[in-house]
């Protein structure tokens, strides 16, 4: 199936033309499964540090290994599928997942954390392409809501990494992560029932049905747009990586925490982001995504400014207020993206979710090399001026429609 059928079909009459809640849910389960297994090689960081005498750089560069893959493979796999939909393209992508889990659970070494990292970044490039077409296949119309129920599943598994890792991993050392393999073969299973629902989807679809809707921008402004967004989520993902990788050990170093007190302060953060995650859709369905982009990229800024600054207390609070703001910004400039090019959701889904991965990797390496060299805080007083690029959000045009 064309991703013009997908993004842009009439009202009525067609399968699509109702939200098929049954799908989202699964499919934001399965995005669940997914990103808490995909979590884990982030949560076991100081566990691997310990085991292999890792340097920050070294523990950036699986993260980078991770996240590079992850988003140079995503685009090609999104405008790939554009043209040619593979049915089982999902569990395959899993399958490459529960290969890099099992890696993991007994790498013997740092190379072979690496190889892990990137079977893992390989799963996770064929997913979030595949299942965010499914979201907006089966959204009924309402994308923004639907994007943010899949979202939501991948934030909640995300925050559950840190538990996980605190309650299972860490008191049963590396190999109990072979443990997860469960997980990733019970999102196999799902998976596959979304392939056959996706397939008959495509058999169901008569061309008489399909109206394209376009919005009257030229290529230039699509262009500066698009680069404008880019940006964004250069802000929204460089800061998150500050969180996710180092954030338990800036926890450990400022406040003497020990290392599973930490993984809950993190586990806090990752929840206030997947709470915050499911508004950014539905209220940018409402009253647009240009005003809900404003508010999640540049409305962080005054918390993000006042974290390094704080003592224990105000920093679980002001992680928790930072990650509900944040969370709400992916949705919106998603859809925002899939309607700027209307027609090429894979290619779309695939750039800004291998974009966002990237930034995240390089983020790592970056911040992990400058941890090494002026300590773990100055990370967090460099990382707070990111969401005030958010005041670039005024270049980005007002979205209008028109269907031929």
């Amino acid at each position: 199936m064309s991703d013009t059928q997908s993004a842009t079909l009439a009202a009525g009459g067609t399968p699509a033309a109702r939200t098929g809640f049954n799908v989202l849910g699964a499919i934001s389960f399965a995005h669940f499964l997914n990103d808490m297994i995909q979590s884990l090689i982030l949560a076991i960081y100081p566990l691997l540090k310990g085991n292999f005498h890792l340097s920050f750089t070294q523990i950036g560069l699986i993260t980078f290994t991770y996240q590079v893959t992850a988003s140079l493979l995503q685009p090609l796999v999104g405008a790939y599928t554009d043209q040619h939909p593979q049915r089982y393209a999902l569990p395959f992508g899993m399958a490459c997942s529960l290969a890099g889990l099992l890696t993991l659970a007994f790498a013997p070494s740092f190379g072979a954390l690496l190889v892990a990292a990137a079977l893992m970044g390989t799963g996770s490039s064929i997913f979030h392409p595949e299942s965010s077409r499914v979201a907006r296949l089966a959204s009924g119309g309402r994308h923004g809501m639907a994007q943010s129920v899949f979202q939501v599943g991948g934030n909640a598994g995300s925050a559950m990494g840190p538990l996980l890792a605190a309650w299972v991993i860490i008191p049963h050392g590396q190999h109990s992560v072979a443990l997860f393999a469960l997980a990733a073969l019970l999102a196999m299973a799902v998976l596959w029932q979304i392939g056959n629902w996706y397939q008959r989807q495509h058999l169901s679809r008569p061309r008489a049905a399909r109206v394209v809707v376009e919005n009257g921008f030229s290529s230039r402004q699509v262009g500066v747009a698009m680069l404008v967004l880019m940006v964004l989520v250069f802000s929204k993902y460089f800061y998150l990586t500050s969180i996710s990788s180092y954030f338990t050990f800036y926890l450990i170093q400022r406040f003497h925490l020990p290392l599973q007190g930490a993984q809950l302060y993190l586990f806090v953060f990752l929840f206030a982001v997947a709470a915050g995650t499911i508004l950014g859709g539905p209220i940018g369905d409402r009253i647009g995504r240009k005003r809900v982009i404003w508010f999640s990229i540049l409305g962080a800024a005054p918390f993000t400014l006042a974290l390094p600054h704080v003592g224990l207390a105000l920093t679980g609070v002001l992680t928790f207020v930072i990650g509900f703001i944040l969370a709400s910004a992916f949705s919106a400039i998603l859809v925002y993206a899939q309607e700027l090019m209307p027609g090429r959701v894979g290619m779309v889904s695939g750039l800004f979710f291998g974009f966002a991965f990237g930034m995240g990797g390089i983020g790592a390496g970056v911040l992990g090399h400058l941890a090494d060299l002026h300590g773990i805080e100055a990370v967090y007083r460099l990382c707070a001026y990111l969401p005030l690029l958010g005041v670039l959000t005024v270049l980005l045009p007002e979205m209008r429609k028109r269907k031929r």
